[in-house]
């Protein structure tokens, strides 16, 4: 009796352990593919890697979760809860914004609260608070709701959302369209700062990023136990768990292609994968212009890679203390002297300047798990140029270390400096050489109107058939739901997996 095999599942590649590459892989193996999932780093993360040193946690990136429900989807695909994984808990008041004079602005989700807030710092503007709530809902009802999970490899699909970007005032800058609301400069900023979290200025990005303020109210903002570093843990788990395959100290040296069409890749080892479909959560700049460097592409050539805009650098500094600093909230953004100045600074003149405003992270706050008993676990980021500016970080990062000290002892932590036990920089040098980013930009290319959606780089490649995209350089852009909610396309543009085989027989 001669037995008839069926074909064998077609085989997924992902590049990158980021969240994207992990919500992909997980969202691929869902729809009967076989999923190989390689990554350069030692272990999956990407820019939610977490360090380990001296008995300190230290998750490198992302801090808050935001739209749960999104990662709370990829367990759901598979039959599984992700609460039976992940602690993940609400944090109120969000996070803490210290102005330079020492006044202090408590963000929440509770409305009644935030008006408080706004009617305590100045009471002219309750009124532009509840018009920028009401806008920020209606854009969030657009531009997220609708458009963050919608593929834009097709220019028809940006025809048909510009009547909205035009209602919606979409072509103005987060800075402008707040402004517009607010008539106090400390109310601007504290609601205008939140495009600096994905990549952004503020006085450049697109009005549409408004809609974190309703987000944030709608969601809530959360942490998780253990660090964020335990849902990546809990994402790779639940990916070898259903049959993928996660491959550590495996960096990409090239995606291959044949009759236009993606072939596999090739490890730096030489080794070559076979594939199907490949699925890029490296950078695009990175994509095209390293792993597809030897290709012919049509619309992301080596000069148009050279004249987009990244994002800003990053200077993070992690440390552990030898006590607790309980006087400090989870989230405390230490704001310097200017605002409209140091963005351009940043952004424009690429400008390392002598003052900065801060992002200061004590997750101990709420998880001791994290440091030694009696101890805290700190990182403090600073937005900086990227690579661009020509600052030499190798010169430059001790120094800027010990600004960031004296500030912080000056502010929200006198005396730290006695109690530092351990600690570790990065810098926009670390961002280019150990996650591939260009210019040692933080979040790929910046999210200004014409580098956004369409102008994005496509989850659709149009440089080689089955090669899709995801993560912070694609559409939507970058932010953990961001991130995650790139892979959520791919439902969408990916053929199944019965459609490979079919095709193949």
């Amino acid at each position: 009796m001669n037995v008839i095999s069926s074909p064998p599942r077609p085989q997924a590649v992902v590049i990158g352990a980021g969240f994207g590459g992990l919500a992909a892989a997980v969202r691929l193996l869902a729809r009967g593919f076989r999923v190989t999932l390689v990554e350069k780093l030692d272990a999956p993360g990407g820019r939610a890697y977490t360090f380990r040193q001296d008995g300190h946690v230290f998750d490198a990136g992302p801090t808050i979760i935001t739209a749960p429900y999104l990662l709370e989807e990829l367990w759901a695909l598979h039959g599984e809860n992700m609460s039976d994984v992940v602690d993940l808990r609400a944090i109120d008041p969000f996070y803490v914004i210290r102005f330079d004079d020492g006044t202090e602005f408590h963000a929440s989700a509770d409305v009644e609260k935030m008006r408080a807030e706004v009617a305590r710092l100045a009471p002219e503007d309750v009124d532009g608070f509840d018009r920028h709530i009401a806008a920020s809902k209606a854009i969030y009802d657009v531009a997220f709701a609708e458009l963050a999970d919608k593929p834009f490899h097709r220019f028809t699909t940006m025809l048909k959302a510009i009547p909205d970007m035009v209602r919606l005032q979409g072509y103005r800058s987060v800075f402008g369209r707040v402004s517009a609301n607010f008539k106090n400069h400390k109310m601007r900023v504290a609601f205008s700062f939140h495009p600096l979290l994905i990549g952004g200025n503020p006085l450049s990005t697109t009005a549409y990023y408004c809609l974190i303020a309703h987000l944030e109210k709608l969601h809530g903002v959360h942490y998780a136990m253990g660090g964020t570093g335990a849902i990546v843990q809990a994402l790779a788990d639940l990916i070898t768990r259903h049959g993928g395959s996660l491959r550590m100290n495996s960096e990409v040296a090239e995606i291959t292609t044949e009759n236009g069409a993606v072939s596999g890749v090739r490890l730096a080892s030489g080794e070559m994968l076979a594939a199907d479909v490949v699925v890029s959560n490296a950078d695009p700049a990175w994509t095209y212009g390293k792993l597809m460097g030897a290709t012919k592409r049509r619309r992301w050539t080596d000069a148009k890679l050279s004249r987009a805009a990244y994002s800003m650098g990053l200077f993070v500094w992690y440390f552990g203390t030898d006590r607790r600093f309980d006087d400090v909230y989870h989230h405390t953004m230490v704001l310097g002297p200017r605002y409209e100045g140091l963005l351009r600074d940043i952004f424009s003149r690429k400008k390392l300047t002598e003052d900065f405003s801060l992002y200061l992270h004590r997750p101990t706050a709420n998880d001791p798990s994290l440091a030694p008993e009696g101890c805290d676990s700190f990182y403090v980021l600073s937005p900086v140029p990227n690579l661009g500016s020509g600052t030499d970080w190798a010169r430059e990062a001790q120094a800027y270390r010990d600004r960031v000290l004296k500030r912080l002892e000056e502010t929200v932590m006198p005396g730290l400096g006695r109690h530092i036990t351990t600690e570790r920089i990065m810098t926009p040098l670390d961002f280019q050489h150990r996650l591939n980013a260009r210019d040692g930009a933080a979040f790929a290319m910046e999210p200004q109107l014409f580098q956004s959606a369409w102008f994005r780089p496509h989850n659709v490649s149009e440089e080689a058939r089955n090669l899709f995209l995801v993560g912070a350089g694609t559409h939507p852009g970058a932010g953990v739901p961001g991130v995650v909610a790139s892979a959520r396309v791919l439902d969408q543009v990916v053929p199944d997996a019965a459609s490979f085989q079919r095709a193949r027989v």
